[in-house]
């Protein structure tokens, strides 16, 4: 039986010794994780870089571009009228801004029905048509009738006639048209609503009827007196004792005589406001006062008198007749009128709700969609209406609404249509035609037809309006509530009515807060590398990284962009940042002289962008700057145009009539901007409204008709529709380019050849040439650099109507520009600092590996050692047995 624990039998320490056998074998695996631990502590080194190198980026992002060394402030004196933004191209100034009206949709109700789901009409097949325009030339309001004839001798009582809510005051003395509409007038303010009286005109049949006079010869032999007055004023007089015909009787010859022109009579009734019209012999005689007083025609007779007005021959007793107007409500926002009041009816009103548009006219507005619904008896109902419209998606959005009547007969269920866009120009105009010859559905007609210069069956709850205003005095108009243009470079977005002052002034204060987090970025990220890269002779200890190539590298690339001076800048004295108070310490970190900045800032304000962003600049106006690659270097090129970019057209080669007829039931498949191979979003068929269209309003409905198909809209493709000037119609796509295409074809009705002719479709070119001698690619007006030289990644938008030279584009990287695309270098996916990572990591996997193949052997080294020490301790456990036995045995003998 072998020995169970070693050193037992002999006496040799056998753990002790293999212990410290392998103490010395396991030397090694302390290398092992001596440099493991160097390399985590690179990698860790190498992390606290990125991030620090990352924040550097992070800083210098917002410095890249132009608009972040250039914007303006914009501040008004009152944020609840408007808020303004200004861009790089505003000037500074200060500018006094009114506003006066606010931009707003047009908004339509029908009348009122008692289900969303019943059917209307009987089902016939009936298109509607929706246009988009402008509504001129006329007011929106009601016509009374004429005034009450109890008003022209009492009055209007007080509480008769209310509007908007609010009592107009009126009493016994408002007697007529005109001060009827001076008592409106004075409540304007409260109302929103003014008066127009219309002009006073006596009876056309008070001196005759049909040519045949009917004023007899004023006879007072018989003893009495005569005298005629038209407003006041004394028109003829007979005294006693004159019969009928005889000299100086009056009589319609001398009554048309005392009126005649330049007479005394008609001189004083020119002073009364009244003008003539007709006469008395001919029977049509009137009197007229544009100002809407009321007219009293008398006769004053004393004792026996015969003829007069009315009469001949027989006794005149004396008349008074008094003419009398009426008025007309004007709203001054086109919102409907509530009249009111214990009596209207004597102001020429019925009480309620009303309004509508007054001697207008429509004009539809190309640039604004049209679009057509088809109403069946699928559904022609208000639900079903309302989804078709909805659909459409052309301009127009509908809803229902209900007013909450109830009982048997109520019907409070009422369609509204909101035009999509705000503006005057989003006026509706609703037109419905049947289909095959047939009229449109009649109660559908009554329920939406709608024409600001015809028949309104729809009742405006909002009209549609701009917005009104005046910058220092001129007057602006805007379809929205933002207001571009009036002010260069500012954008003004409208609050509510009312004045405001606006200040536009250079945000220094930004751009001096984005040069100092420049200088704070840079020197954060010097310290790090300062840190990292240390020697401390004191302790004898270095950092992490020191003597690190890629860490030097990156501080020599850093501190060699900074030290070198911006090239391609065009008409700029700025170059380095020295100029603008920017300079290197001794100790490598950077310092910022504010005083310096400031008169920078002052002096050179628009061109400090050009240290730090990537700025493009061209000596032709119609070549512009869009962006850069990584790849694109700074310098000086020349631009060569070879193609301009052109759009597809459809160009008709057929003068148009003066009116173009449009048969019902007409729809044309237009293809707009497709691709190759073609894609079924960029066909779709239009439906054209029967009628006789001018060339302008053909040239609209085109127009409004195919930008109204909702996925053109979609897919931001448009056209314009032109007549030139030589008669004929072009279609053109608002694209440019080799995408840019216009088809159209013939479904069914008037064949498009009524309209183009024979004419063809041309499709677009992309624009063509070479940026500093070097090839690029064109896609419509953009020039792009190609591949493979200094303009790599250079787009360029060129307009314009020349080829060939057109002039220099000079392109710089700033500052910021250059060290976010250095900075990037380092850390993308393929960058130095994570290449460093990734192979310092792989190191501490194969150091990982190797010890624990360095570990593994030392197991069977110690196995070794334990076998050889166990086997010698078995040996020398033998041999002391031997020894004892022999020993043992000698002393026997010795004994023996």
């Amino acid at each position: 039986m072998g020995i169970s624990s070693p050193g037992i039998g002999s006496g040799i320490k056998v753990d002790e010794i293999v212990s410290k056998l392998m103490a010395v074998e396991s030397q090694p695996l302390a290398d092992y994780d001596k440099k493991s631990a160097s390399y985590l502590a690179k990698v860790s080194a190498f992390g606290n870089l990125s991030g620090a190198l990352g924040s550097f980026q992070g800083a210098l992002s917002g410095l890249t571009s132009v608009s972040s060394f250039q914007t303006l402030i914009s501040t008004p004196s009152d944020p609840t009228v408007m808020t303004a933004t200004a861009s790089s191209t505003a000037q500074a100034g200060n500018y006094r801004v009114n506003v006066s009206q606010i931009a707003q949709a047009q908004t339509l109700a029908s009348t009122g029905k008692k289900s969303t789901t019943a059917a209307i009409g009987l089902g016939a097949k009936t298109t509607i048509n929706f246009s988009l325009g402008t509504a001129s030339g006329g007011t929106f309001g009601i016509t009374g009738t004429q005034l009450g004839a109890s008003l022209s001798s009492g009055g209007l009582s007080p509480g008769s006639l209310s509007i908007n809510n609010t009592a107009i005051a009126t009493d016994g003395n408002t007697r007529s048209a005109r001060l009827l509409a001076d008592a409106i007038n004075a409540k304007s303010t409260t109302t929103g609503v003014s008066a127009k009286a219309a002009a006073t005109l006596t009876s056309a049949t008070l001196f005759g009827a049909a040519g045949a006079s009917t004023f007899g010869n004023i006879d007072t032999s018989g003893g009495g007196t005569y005298t005629l007055s038209v407003g006041g004023v004394e028109i003829a007089t007979q005294a006693t004792g004159v019969a009928a015909g005889a000299a100086g009787g009056i009589t319609a010859a001398s009554l048309d005589a005392a009126l005649a022109p330049n007479s005394a009579a008609r001189r004083a009734l020119a002073d009364a406001n009244i003008t003539i019209t007709g006469t008395a012999a001919g029977g049509d005689l009137q009197f007229k006062n544009e100002d809407g007083s009321n007219i009293a025609i008398t006769e004053a007779v004393s004792g026996t008198v015969t003829g007069g007005i009315g009469n001949s021959g027989t006794a005149n007793i004396g008349s008074s007749t008094t003419a009398v107007s009426s008025i007309s409500l004007v709203s001054a926002d086109g919102s409907p009128i509530t009249v009111g009041g214990t009596d209207p009816t004597k102001a020429g009103f019925t009480a309620g709700v009303g309004g509508a548009y007054i001697g207008a006219s429509f004009a539809a507005d190309s640039s604004r969609t049209s679009g057509n619904i088809v109403i069946d008896s699928s559904n022609n109902t208000l639900q079903g209406i309302m989804a078709a419209i909805n659909k459409g998606n052309f301009g127009v959005t509908a809803s229902i609404v209900s007013d909450g009547s109830s009982g048997t007969n109520a019907t409070p269920n009422h369609l509204i249509l909101t035009s999509s866009s705000t503006g005057a120009s989003s006026t509706m105009k609703i037109t419905l035609a049947g289909s095959g010859g047939n009229p449109p559905d009649s109660e559908l007609v009554n329920l939406l037809g709608y024409d600001p210069g015809g028949v309104q069956n729809l009742s405006q709850k909002a009209a549609a309006a701009d917005t009104l205003a005046t910058v220092n005095g001129i007057a602006v108009t805007s379809t929205s509530t933002g207001i571009n243009g009036a002010i260069s470079g500012v954008t003004i977005n409208v609050l509510k009515v009312g004045s405001s002052s606006l200040s536009v002034s250079k945000d220094s204060g930004s751009l001096t807060g984005s040069v100092s987090g420049f200088v704070k970025a840079y020197n954060e990220l010097n310290n790090q590398i300062a840190q990292l890269g240390a020697y401390n002779p004191d302790t004898k200890t270095g950092g992490p990284l020191l003597g690190d190539t890629t860490l030097r590298n990156l501080q020599a690339s850093i501190r060699r962009q900074l030290s070198t001076s911006i090239t391609g800048l065009q008409g700029t004295s700025l170059t380095n940042l020295s100029q603008i108070g920017i300079s290197f310490q001794k100790d490598g970190t950077l310092t910022l002289d504010n005083a310096k900045l400031q008169k920078a800032v002052t002096n050179n304000f628009s061109d400090i962008a050009g240290l730090f962003a990537a700025v493009g600049h061209s000596s032709d106006p119609d070549v512009k700057f869009v962006s850069s690659g990584t790849n694109t270097k700074a310098g000086d090129y020349p631009i060569n145009i070879t193609q301009l970019a052109t759009q597809g057209t459809l160009q008709g080669d057929a003068v148009l009539p003066a009116e173009t007829v449009i048969d019902a039931d007409t729809t044309w498949t237009v293809t707009l901007n497709d691709t190759k191979p073609a894609t079924l979003a960029n066909t779709a068929t239009i439906s054209l409204p029967a009628g006789s269209y001018n060339p302008s309003q053909l040239a609209t409905l085109l127009q409004s008709s195919i930008n109204g198909v909702s996925a053109f809209a979609n897919a931001g493709a448009t056209v314009t529709a032109t007549v030139g000037d030589d008669g004929k119609l072009k279609l053109a796509s608002t694209n440019y380019g080799s995408k840019s295409n216009i088809h159209i074809a013939t479904a069914t009705g008037t064949d498009i050849s009524a309209v183009f002719g024979t004419g063809a479709s041309v499709d677009g070119l992309d624009v063509a040439g070479t940026i500093g001698g070097y090839t690029a690619t064109g896609s419509g007006q953009t020039l792009t650099g190609s591949p493979g030289g200094p303009v790599d990644g250079l787009k360029l938008t060129v307009t314009g109507e020349t080829t060939g030279s057109r002039g220099n584009f000079g392109f710089s990287q700033g500052y910021a520009y250059q060290l976010n695309a250095l900075a990037a270098g380092y850390l993308g996916a393929n960058g130095a600092l994570t290449s460093r990572t990734t192979g310092l990591n792989n190191s501490v996997k194969d150091i990982a590996k190797q010890k624990d193949a360095f570990a593994s052997r030392l197991g069977d080294i110690e196995a070794r050692y334990r076998a050889q020490y166990t086997a010698l301790d078995s040996s020398i456990a033998s041999m002391n047995t031997t020894a004892s036995f022999l020993a043992q045995q000698f002393a026997a003998l010795a004994k023996q």
